[in-house]
């Protein structure tokens, strides 16, 4: 060995490397590590008893009718969001346009108070002949931001009547909380403004809901982009929504096919269990033994 050689091996190797955590070998993966973890069909997500294998909600406020069918059918969701407007009596009912499987989910869009929103949804309860619910309240139009105080008036007052009571909400873990106790399935906060596109930029508070969340966390509103669909299933919340990304598209049924991609590679990440992040240094792909990288 070369004095060279000695010298650079008196160094200590965090000096040489960053950190000795960078020299010790990666542990090689187990073949059968995940084998218990269920995917696909086998994950279901579950609100209130309700099964689906679909973690996309789809909103449909205002498509073309005619392109709810390729949209519903290339998304693969199971269930559909709309405002009770939308649901009518007469000629160019949306109804009509949904496949019988879907699980329709009626919004409260308009109400500016609990009253308001029980109001809607029991109304929606007859004309849809579904239990589901989604309850929207706010009290300005410029920014649409949910009244999390009202909203979980609203959520026990309908949980008690036998609702399935799925509340949008902004990313308070408290209002969260608040929301479970109140008898919610979920709790559906925003990524960021509705209709914005601009993604998850509340992601420190729906960080601390998903982590204490014991109902399923669905994020909505805001979500513009499939990748922004991936990297929110890749945080741990149960399931998406997305409306304005898709509508907005140019090829709408194309769009919904690739959210749908996106948001079952996310759910998949998630599972299969994200690579740690480091900081302030790298870490080699190889060699891998300490004594290689000294040589």
């Amino acid at each position: 060995m070369t004095s060279t050689t000695k010298a650079t091996t008196d160094v200590p190797v965090d000096e040489l490397v960053g950190t000795a955590v960078n020299t010790v070998m990666l542990p090689e993966p187990s073949p059968t590590a995940y084998d218990s973890v269920a995917t696909g069909d086998d994950d279901p997500l579950i609100l209130a008893g309700h099964r689906f294998t679909s973690r996309f909600i789809l909103g449909s406020g205002r498509y073309d009718l005619n392109l709810i069918k390729a949209t519903v059918r290339e998304a693969g969701t199971q269930i559909v969001t709309m405002a009770l407007r939308r649901c009518r009596t007469t000629e160019n009912n949306l109804l009509d346009y949904l496949p019988s499987s879907v699980t329709l989910l009626p919004n409260t869009s308009g109400a500016r108070n609990a009253e308001d929103a029980v109001r809607i949804a029991r109304l929606a309860r007859e004309v849809c002949g579904t239990d589901f619910i989604k309850v929207e309240i706010e009290h300005e139009t410029r920014y649409l931001l949910p009244d999390n105080a009202e909203t979980i008036r609203a959520t026990e007052m309908l949980a008690n009547e036998g609702f399935v009571v799925m509340p949008y909400m902004f990313p308070d873990p408290v209002a969260a909380r608040k929301l479970q106790d109140a008898g919610a399935a979920c709790v559906m906060p925003m990524g960021s403004l509705i209709g914005s596109n601009k993604g998850i930029r509340l992601r420190d508070g729906i960080e601390v809901i998903v982590a204490h969340s014991n109902v399923p966390v669905i994020v909505d509103a805001g979500i513009g982009r499939p990748s922004q669909a991936a990297e929110a299933m890749e945080m741990g919340v149960d399931a998406v929504m997305a409306y304005t990304a898709i509508a907005s598209a140019g090829n709408i049924p194309m769009m919904a096919r690739a959210f749908r991609h996106a948001i079952e590679a996310g759910r998949e990440a998630y599972l299969s269990g994200l690579g740690t992040v480091t900081s302030g240094h790298a870490v080699p792909s190889s060699p891998t033994q300490i004594e290689d990288m000294l040589r």
